[in-house]
């Protein structure tokens, strides 16, 4: 009982100690088993799955697979199970016949984890092979003569199994004469001797047949045998005898096929028949009997085919050589195998990706190779390294096992696919090399952004385009692949005059098309700032933002406009009349047409040209001024009203115009202007019409002066309050216009435009019949009226004249000149019309912006004056400026206007030379002047 107990106990520490090193093997990452030979395919070797602790799940999901060495692969895994079986039926006498413990070696490779375990299967053997004899049939001589106890060798009998079913025994049967003696060899073999046990007589019996019976030690035993024939011959007196006891002879492995490795050479002392010799291969595995050819009469050993050290090192052949007779003598030949570095490096790819993205981290297993070479010593050395500067490195992971890891960052758009090859010398001289291809595709990652092809965009558009029309194409590129590369546009919001952007342009999302969706005009809109943006199709998206300018181009879309005269001029018989007097010289101003453009430009330059007149020949217009002078002296035989047409047109292509009519009356004083009126009424009149009708209408334009003239007054009392403002705000020196009567002057943010009043006194009789009108000669024809004395009573238009005519001055004072002083400079005149002397002595101006801008302030004027809403000299022969240009417009913005002011009769125009302008030098010009004693009749 207590022994059973210890022989439990022994095996309980023999099994806890088998778990241990089966536990230590595996955490090492080696396994081992065991496992019969000739098992059938798919027999079990062991489990795998719980050795290694495996889930089932990621055996299947990480492509775990077995790797043998060798064409055959002995050994795989079961999917399901996790099992390791047998790929194929195992021989180990195929396998390892010259090796006593059989191993065969595997890789367990895990691909998602690109880890690899060594596997070790120990092939056990099984009695599957019955010793065997060369030959069958033996022939053994011996003469009668031999005495008692001399021994004769046999033939060893071959089995390839190992161990206890190796060859265990020999027996012998058939004759008494002989016995079967058995020898140890140096090696542990068994070698069986042929022992004569009773002396031979050939006469009694020539031949003897015997059996050789070789049994190995399975269970059960399996058995050999060979037949042995003795002949009996006569007596042989010398026995054969080599020169050498054992031969040794090296040679490389790549020595030709058909070379003599070794002669051996025994001699017999004998002669005749039983000095003859002959050689023969006694004990030799069947290997070594493919491989090597003994010549049986000189002895040499030749080579039948290659070497392969790899396979075996070295040969033992026992050579025996034998005379006429019975006689021999045996020598042990040993041929060893150099290696030679006939064996290349081969390169395994045992896993590998084909893919992997950019953005990769440094460290990122992409292949696991395998490198082994045959050779030995420092020719089976290995030295592996990869081509090229690659972003990859190699490191080594089990044994002859390599990983190819990232290096460093990959970039798809720099290359986007890598032959990445592995190359592995040997230490042989000369060197063997290999090489392995790995091709990886890198994945793209949304890393850049678009890019455009230009840093900012610009276009010109024509105003007036059609909607719909192409702008321009921006263009941007990603260089990314795929989807990342796809890029589409859009607009960056934005407001355009209180509307959306959207609603002017568009972009088209797949060609950066850029198109108007609305007409667009020059005089609105002058040029347009937007933002296209370029996004890719990336999660997330990346994009990027270009600038576009769009100018508009001006077209001749626009006539010209005519801010004076009014158009309204033409309505009234008196409305819109300048008087030009009758002693006036050649070239005298008369009037100024004022025309504006709303284009730019060179579809803005004006040009003035007479298209109409009663007489051709007496007044001209400046071609560019728009001055109308006197063209020669009025003459007596002039008529009194003269009208005329000024074509105004600008410089477009086509061109466009507009027209311009002017009365000018021939005349000395305003009684006589108001008299042709008149006339010019009762002409137009009815003949008909009583002569009250001809008092209604004097009386209604009496009316309608005297209307003016009060809201005149207003005005001039409203500017002189704004001016004591003014002066309050400003520094008290400043003295642009001292010296000047307010009352002639308008105040636009710091600017005075000069205007030309006119003061009536009216009076009218109780007898509408006649009716006398009396205006005051002074403020009539002079340009700058000095104010009368304190003392001096106004002068008034009374009925003292019984004949109810107005009457003149018998001795009227000649014109004074002009004061030189209020001419205007030559860079102190508008640019568009300006007024200049001479026919032609103005340029056209170059900088369209100050052109632009000095028409839209004239513009903005002349719309003010058609509406009628004008608070600065609202009547008719004033511009219709409004207070709106106020101090917020500087004095470059703002055209002069006081260009247009002009002296009747004289050939000066006005300057603003601002050294003289005091109230001395405003002093009144001469001109018919009539001072008036009587006060105005209540």
């Amino acid at each position: 009982m207590c022994a059973a107990g210890r022989r439990w106990g022994r095996r309980q520490r023999a099994l806890l100690w088998a778990v241990l090193l089966a536990a230590w093997e595996a955490a090492w990452g080696q396994l081992r088993y065991s496992v019969p030979e000739e098992m059938p395919k798919g027999s079990f070797v062991g489990d795998v799955a719980k050795d290694l602790g495996l889930q089932l799940p990621e055996i299947r999901d990480r492509g775990v697979r077995v790797v043998s060495e060798g064409r055959t692969q002995y050994f795989a895994l079961h999917g399901k199970t996790g099992h390791l079986v047998t790929g194929e039926r195992i021989d180990r006498e195929q396998l390892c016949r010259l090796v006593e413990k059989c191993v065969l070696r595997c890789e367990l490779i895990v691909e998602g984890q690109m880890q690899v375990y060594g596997i070790q299967v120990e092939i056990m053997d099984i009695n599957d092979n019955a010793p065997s004899f060369k030959e069958v049939e033996l022939e053994e001589t011996i003469g009668e003569t031999t005495s008692p106890g001399s021994r004769f060798p046999l033939p060893e009998a071959h089995d390839p199994d190992s161990g206890r079913n190796s060859l265990q025994s020999y027996e012998l049967s058939g004759d008494e004469h002989f016995s079967l003696a058995v020898q140890a060899g140096p090696g542990g073999d068994q070698r069986p001797e042929l022992v004569l046990a009773k002396a031979l007589d050939r006469e009694e019996a020539a031949f003897h047949e015997l059996v050789l019976r070789a049994m190995d030690g399975g269970d059960p035993a399996r058995t050999g045998t060979a037949r042995i024939r003795v002949t009996v011959v006569d007596a042989n007196d010398n026995a054969p005898v080599f020169n050498q006891v054992e031969y040794t002879v090296r040679v490389p492995e790549d020595v030709p096929v058909g070379s003599t490795l070794v002669t051996v050479t025994a001699t017999d002392a004998d002669e005749g028949l039983n000095g003859h010799v002959k050689y023969s291969l006694k004990k030799v595995s069947d290997m070594a009997s493919n491989i090597f050819h003994l010549d049986s009469q000189s002895g040499a050993i030749t080579l039948l085919q290659s070497l392969d050290f790899e396979e075996c090192d070295s040969y033992e052949l026992d050579v025996q050589a034998r005379d006429g007779g019975d006689h021999f003598d045996t020598a042990k030949v040993t041929i060893g195998v150099t290696d030679t570095n006939d064996n290349a490096p081969v390169i395994s790819v045992r896993s590998a990706l084909s893919e992997i993205s950019e953005d990769a981290p440094t460290g990122t297993v992409v292949a696991l190779l395998h490198v082994q070479d045959r050779d030995s010593g420092a020719k089976g050395e290995v030295r592996c390294s990869l081509d090229g500067n690659v972003p990859f490195r190699l490191e080594k992971s089990y044994e002859d096992y390599y990983r190819v890891v990232t290096a460093r960052e990959l970039d798809r758009e720099q290359v986007s696919e890598y032959n990445v090859t592995m190359r592995a010398a040997d230490g042989g001289s000369p060197s063997l090399q290999s090489s392995a291809v790995l091709a990886l595709r890198v994945l793209d990652v949304n890393d850049n952004a678009p890019v455009f092809a230009e840093e900012r965009y610009s276009a010109r558009l024509a105003e007036n385009n059609a909607a719909g029309a192409l702008v321009l194409t921006v263009r941007a590129t990603d260089a990314d692949w795929g989807q990342n590369a796809r890029v589409r546009y859009r607009l960056a919001e934005g407001r355009v005059r209180g509307a959306p952007l959207s609603s002017y342009v568009s972009v088209q999302a797949e060609t950066g098309a850029l198109y108007a969706l609305r007409s667009l005009d020059y005089e609105q809109l002058r040029e347009l700032q937007l933002c296209v943006r370029a996004e890719d199709g990336g999660a997330p998206a990346l994009s990027s933002n270009v600038s576009v300018r769009l100018q508009i181009v001006d077209e001749n879309d626009n006539a010209p406009q005519v801010l004076y005269p009014p158009a309204a001029a033409a309505a009234a018989a008196w409305s819109g009349v300048e008087l030009a007097p009758r002693r006036s010289e050649a070239g005298a101003l008369v009037a100024k047409v004022v025309a504006v453009d709303a284009d730019a430009g060179q579809n803005a330059w004006l040009s003035y040209e007479l298209a109409k007149a009663t007489e051709p020949g007496l007044f001209r217009v400046g071609l560019h001024s728009g001055e109308v002078r006197t063209a020669r002296s009025p003459l007596a035989r002039d008529a009194a009203r003269h009208s005329l047409v000024v074509l105004v047109r600008d410089h477009g292509r086509p061109a466009l115009s507009a027209t311009a009519t002017l009365s000018v009356v021939l005349a000395e004083s305003v009684a006589e202007l108001l008299a042709e009126l008149g006339s010019a009424a009762h002409e137009a009149a009815a003949p008909g019409e009583p002569a009250a009708s001809l008092t209604r209408w004097l009386v209604l334009a009496v009316a309608a002066v005297s209307c003016l003239f009060v809201a005149f007054l207003l005005l001039l009392l409203a500017l002189r309050l704004r001016r004591c403002h003014r002066q309050q705000l400003l520094p008290p020196d400043s003295g642009a216009s001292r010296g000047v009567p307010v009352s002639h002057f308008v105040g636009i943010d710091g600017v005075r435009a000069f205007l030309q009043s006119y003061s009536h006194d009216v009076s009218l009789t109780a007898d509408s019949r006649k009716s006398h009108l009396r205006f005051s000669a002074a403020s009539c024809c002079d340009t700058l009226p000095a104010r009368p004395p304190p003392d001096e009573p106004a002068p008034l238009l009374g009925d003292e004249d019984p004949a109810g005519a107005i009457p003149s001055d018998p001795a009227p004072s000649s014109q004074a000149q002009p004061n030189t002083d209020w001419r205007f400079s030559q860079t102190q005149r508008p640019g568009t019309s300006g007024s200049q002397n001479g026919e032609e002595a103005g340029a056209w101006p170059n900088n369209q912006f100050d052109t632009e801008m000095l028409q839209a302030m004239i513009l903005a004027s002349a719309n003010e004056a058609a509406d009628g809403n004008s608070t600065l000299g609202g009547g008719n022969g004033t511009m219709g400026l409004s207070a709106r240009y106020g101090p917020q417009f500087t004095l470059q913005h703002v055209p002069d206007y006081r260009q247009n002011v002009y002296i009747p009769g004289s050939n000066a125009t006005l300057t603003n030379a601002a050294g003289k302008r005091d109230a001395k030098n405003a002093a009144p010009a001469g001109g018919n002047k009539k001072k008036s004693g009587k006060k105005e009749k209540k």
